[in-house]
């Protein structure tokens, strides 16, 4: 019995007839039941009553047994149950009375599973006891008495001690100096928004945990295909955002610092160029399978989609930028709408490009495909387009780049038991990435408008949120399977972009109000990784078989050894991006 696996034995005591048990996850939308055994009928013996056969079962969702008889392929018993992890069950099927011919079919646990979550829970009691340290520590810092007594201790000169805490208030300085100029020097703004960083930090140092397999646990991997809300399917579609939003920022600052706009185009062009090269050549799901070769190389990426969805935002928003718009110094004739109306041909674009999207997924036909398909193939769809994985997508990817080129193990692999490759990174979504940096554009214009109007930023980031969601409230239908378009990060689907943009308007908003209104929390620790997003991403990705990264254990089937070790990992490329931090050292592409 493996991870997310339980022992379920299979009893036939029906003296006449076979059983045939086949099985269907509750995640698994409109499959067909799976095979799993055959028992054959019950020997008659009354010192072993029946005939048992053993099968492994799935314990990630709730399944569906449908047990059919080999007499006339009748179907007997269906039963719905979640079998427990590592758990060990009986499914005693026998005749309740002869006459009627009625038969039973129960589950028996005989072993219980194991309580698998028990290690998250202590890991995260370590952490918040860290966390909980390094706070107190923090707290009685600020008091004379301990302070002076532990630069005593260390034999630390007055001079020597630190103007700014990062795991605190930024206005520490005053308890550490009279000195008019360092308090004049705290209550200065900061010219850098940390929340930005911040935000990115999160979101990269959640990636880097899945990415070295998140404890093996199910619900830290991708949604098979329409999928559930939880933050592993944002962390991705994060990165995006915050790109559109820095893209805004370092433009704007650049062009007022008198940067010419073929200077700028120029440092596009080779970033763009640079982040898709190191995409294909370091950054490869083939690399650890020996060296890089053209015939199955994978063309698209996390890394090239970052790469060309940077050229097409920052070349849009460096097309339209207009002098004395941010300062509004402009007039617009709705002041409402005063950080949107004055780039009108850049919405006009993104929106065409939102028109190719869905004129290439609804009418583009594809063979042996119904038209305007959205699903995942295989068993999918009772089992009518098993080489439909992924609908226009797939078929635009498959055509234009070749099946050797693209992602070749989906998760749409396991639950639906897809055989064709699919990437999720492809062509056509590339395009719903281009809006949502442009949204992140948005989020980045509203904060140069409104400079310093916390308020105003504020609940422009509200409505924005409240806006998106609504939108994708109207495409699903609040469902996850019915909608018009339903919620996807294998197609990248217009609804999953507002889905995604809303949770980021609102997680900016709390992390902006956190960090650079109140200065309540300085970032720290997710903020030393965001300012070596790209040193930190590549590295982990280079580094990810070696020591002290990985390391042989001692059990495969224990999620509290991976955990430890994925956990351990993690931490370890916090501690470097704190110490690059520290150092001054920073790379920048």
């Amino acid at each position: 019995v493996r991870m997310d696996q339980a022992l379920l034995l299979v009893c036939n005591e029906l003296p006449e007839e076979g059983l045939r048990l086949a099985a269907r996850s509750s995640s698994c939308h409109q499959c067909l039941y799976q095979f799993l055994v055959f028992v054959p009928p019950s020997n008659g013996s009354l010192s072993i009553p029946g005939t048992t056969v053993a099968v492994l079962v799935d314990t990630q969702h709730p399944l569906t047994l449908l047990l059919n008889g080999s007499v006339g392929d009748r179907e007997l018993c269906k039963i719905q149950y979640h079998f427990g992890e590592f758990g060990n069950y009986s499914l005693v099927v026998k005749t309740l009375s002869t006459s009627s011919k009625t038969v039973s079919c129960d589950i028996v646990i005989n072993e219980g599973p194991i309580n698998s979550y028990l290690p998250i829970l202590f890991a995260f009691l370590v952490y918040m006891g860290i966390l909980a340290i390094l706070i107190v520590g923090h707290l009685l810092m600020k008091t004379d008495g301990v302070r002076n007594w532990v630069y005593k201790k260390l034999n630390l000169r007055e001079t020597d001690r630190p103007l700014n805490s990062e795991l605190g208030s930024p206005n520490t300085t005053d308890n550490v100096s009279s000195d008019p100029t360092a308090r004049l020097w705290s209550t200065v703004p900061r010219k850098r928004l940390r929340s930005l960083d911040t935000f990115r930090g999160l979101s990269l140092i959640i990636m880097v945990f899945v990415n070295y397999g998140g404890g093996k646990y199910w619900f830290f991997k991708h949604e098979s295909w329409n999928g559930k809300l939880h933050f592993v399917s944002a962390l991705f579609s994060r990165f995006v955002f915050i790109l559109g939003t820095s893209i805004s920022l370092s433009l704007s600052s650049m062009l007022r610092q008198g940067s010419s706009k073929w200077k700028l185009l120029r440092k596009i062009l080779w970033r763009s160029f640079l982040l898709i090269l190191l995409g294909i050549i370091v950054v490869n799901p083939n690399y650890c399978l020996g060296p890089l070769s053209w015939d199955n190389l994978r063309i698209p990426g996390v890394l090239q989609r970052l790469g060309f969805t940077y050229l097409v935002v920052a070349t849009l928003e460096l097309l339209f930028a207009r002098a004395g718009v941010e300062s509004g110094t402009l007039e617009t004739p709705c002041p409402a709408l005063q950080d949107i109306l004055p780039y009108w041909p850049q919405w006009i674009f993104i929106l065409m490009l939102e028109v190719v999207w869905l004129c290439l997924t609804f009418l583009l036909l594809v063979p042996g495909c119904p038209r305007g398909y959205l699903g995942p193939g295989g068993i999918g769809d009772f089992g009518n387009y098993p080489n439909c994985t992924g609908g226009a997508a797939g078929y635009i990817d498959r055509l234009l780049l070749g099946e050797k080129h693209i992602y070749q193990h989906p998760s749409s692999s396991v639950i639906y038991q897809t055989t064709m490759p699919y990437d999720p990174e492809g062509i056509l979504g590339t395009i719903n990435s281009i809006f949502l940096a442009f949204l992140g554009l948005q989020a980045g214009k509203i904060i140069l408008f409104y400079k310093d109007q916390h308020k105003q930023i504020m609940s422009r980031f509200v409505i924005w949120g409240i806006v998106m969601g609504i939108i994708s409230a109207i495409l699903t239908k609040c469902s996850k399977e019915e909608g018009f378009i339903p919620i996807n990060k294998n197609l990248w689907s217009i609804s999953y972009v507002t889905t995604m943009s809303c949770f980021a308007f609102i997680l900016l908003l709390l992390m902006y109000y956190l960090v650079d209104v109140k200065r309540l929390w300085s970032g720290a620790p997710f903020f030393y990784p965001g300012m070596n997003s790209i040193l930190v991403y590549i590295g982990h990705q280079v580094f990810a078989n070696y020591f002290p990264f990985k390391w042989k254990m001692q059990d495969s089937q224990s999620h509290a050894e991976h955990l430890i070790q994925n956990l351990t990992a993690t931490t370890l490329w916090v501690i470097i991006s704190y110490l690059l931090y520290r150092r001054k050292i920073f790379w920048k592409i």
